[in-house]
């Protein structure tokens, strides 16, 4: 998972608001950003490990001319944590190319080998995204090799078409192309989000593409749609937009980003996400009336299980509390670069507010139990200030199963879920009640916002993967290869 974002201005530099909209993307990845911008004759780039208030500073910004910009945010989910390997990234021919990608592709290592034995291109880094780079690009210079009097526009569409059918996975890619213009496209199952706004001025449109609408709307931009399926989108210089249709598919978006990955105030393949947690709130309150138990107080696990406590409280009359207060100079501990600055992070994060438990029956609500580690400490602390029961409901239904698309989640085996029965995950978390969402019941919650979205792509949870190509053999042969990136216990593993 990583935050991507492009922009085409006809009046003022573009890097302040790219800044700007990194900013409002950095729950989408905190181990490093990136941004490069175009003069209309040189590429400017600046990227680093670290936040993105970390990564820019004034001395930066004043050498990032241009109107036309990327930026990215980075979470790690192919390749280290080195900050060679911070996007967006760049090939100088065809034209010049800068890229910056979203998700995971699933046939990176058919690629890479195909990239430097019969392409004879050479890889810096171990990332998926320079793969996806350097297939792109090669794939334009095999378009205008075959008829070089074509109208560029035209290459970098049909090549956009030859890529879409060669990489498998999932990717929302954006790309500025020199003397092209910016340049985006999304996988023919449009796993991970990609939309489209803009802003009308006196020169012209000036357009936006991001990962979530959230900066779409802050940057002054209206939102326009989701980027479909399949398709891709060139903004001109001039500032007119052209759209095909590439590789004709059908929208299967991760239903994950509804109950963790996006802010809670997006809208997502015409999806609200706010309304999506408070639906699964709703359907865990069935679950919670059922059982009969006296419950004192609804507690959220800050900050995105928020919704789906306040629907639960509300339903069953019961007060809502806030008695998990969150350090906010922490960030989210699933994206946080190693293992060992992850858990000194956890113990830092939370801390109880003893009243609130003291003698207490406490529901605790979290959108998602993972490795359990997280949740098997804040149970330990709630013991501690004196909770009597202690009752969980997950807005989400057991992980038991690894992402192939974006989230590096631990392997199966450290999945809590993968083999234990909701009582064997009760006695690891010492807990007294334990409540998961249903699958069906998920996808029913996301499906009323969009009617029209006939399939999720639910694998973490059932296994449903929504690409061909990840079958059990191949699920296997990644976890045998340790996800073929760093070594598993090096990775940002999910853990809450």
């Amino acid at each position: 998972m990583c935050g991507i974002i492009g922009i085409a201005k006809q009046q003022e530099e573009a890097s302040l608001e790219i800044y700007d909209g990194l900013l409002m993307l950095q729950h989408r990845g905190q181990d490093a950003a990136g941004m490069v911008t175009y003069d209309g004759e040189h590429f400017h780039e600046r990227k680093d490990n670290g936040l993105v208030k970390d990564v820019f500073h004034t001395r930066h910004m004043k050498d990032l001319a241009g109107k036309v910009a990327l930026g990215h945010v980075r979470y790690p989910t192919a390749g280290t944590l080195n900050a060679k390997e911070a996007q967006p990234f760049f090939v100088n021919a065809p034209f010049g190319i800068y890229l910056i990608h979203n998700g995971n592709l699933t046939n990176t290592d058919s690629l890479r080998a195909k990239i430097q034995q019969q392409y004879h291109r050479h890889l810096r880094t171990n990332s998926d995204s320079e793969v996806l780079l350097n297939v792109f690009a090669d794939k334009i210079y095999q378009v205008r090799k075959k008829d070089e009097q074509k109208c560029p526009i035209d290459s970098v569409f049909e090549a956009a078409k030859l890529t879409m059918n060669t990489v498998t996975g999932a990717y929302s890619v954006i790309t500025i192309i020199d003397e092209v213009g910016l340049f985006a496209f999304r996988d023919r199952a449009g796993i991970r989000p990609l939309i489209l706004g803009k802003k009308s001025t006196p020169l012209g449109n000036e357009w936006i593409i991001a990962s979530e609408d959230v900066a779409i709307k802050a940057l002054g931009y209206e939102v326009e749609r989701d980027v479909k399926p399949g398709e891709a989108i060139l903004i001109k210089p001039n500032g007119e937009l052209v759209s095909r249709i590439c590789a004709p598919g059908e929208l299967h978006p991760c239903i994950f980003e509804y109950v963790y990955l996006a802010r809670p105030d997006s809208m997502l393949d015409k999806i609200s996400v706010y309304k999506t947690q408070l639906r699964m709130g709703a359907k865990l309150s069935e679950q919670i009336k059922a059982s009969g138990l006296q419950i004192d107080s609804v507690i959220p696990v800050p900050d995105s299980s928020r919704p789906v406590a306040l629907e639960i409280a509300q339903t069953l009359g019961i007060k809502y509390r806030e008695g998990l207060i969150k350090n906010r100079y922490v960030g989210r501990t699933f994206i946080m670069p190693g293992q060992a600055e992850r858990k000194k992070s956890i113990r830092q994060k939370l801390n109880p507010i003893e009243l609130e438990f003291r003698n207490r029956n406490v529901l605790l609500v979290d959108d998602s139990i993972v490795r359990g580690n997280t949740m098997k400490k804040i149970v330990q602390m709630c013991r501690h200030v004196g909770a009597k029961n202690i009752y969980i409901a997950i807005g989400a239904p057991p992980v038991e199963n690894i992402c192939m698309y974006g989230v590096d989640m631990p392997t199966k085996r450290e999945l809590i879920a993968s083999g234990l029965k909701i009582a064997e995950i009760k006695k690891v978390l010492n807990i007294d009640v334990l409540f998961y969402q249903t699958i069906d019941d998920l996808i029913e919650t996301a499906k009323a916002g969009n009617p029209d979205i006939e399939k999720f792509c639910t694998g973490c949870f059932g296994g449903d993967y929504v690409t061909e190509e990840v079958t059990p053999e191949f699920i296997l042969d990644i976890e045998n290869k340790g996800r073929g990136a760093t070594k598993t216990e090096d990775l940002p593993l999910l853990d809450i």
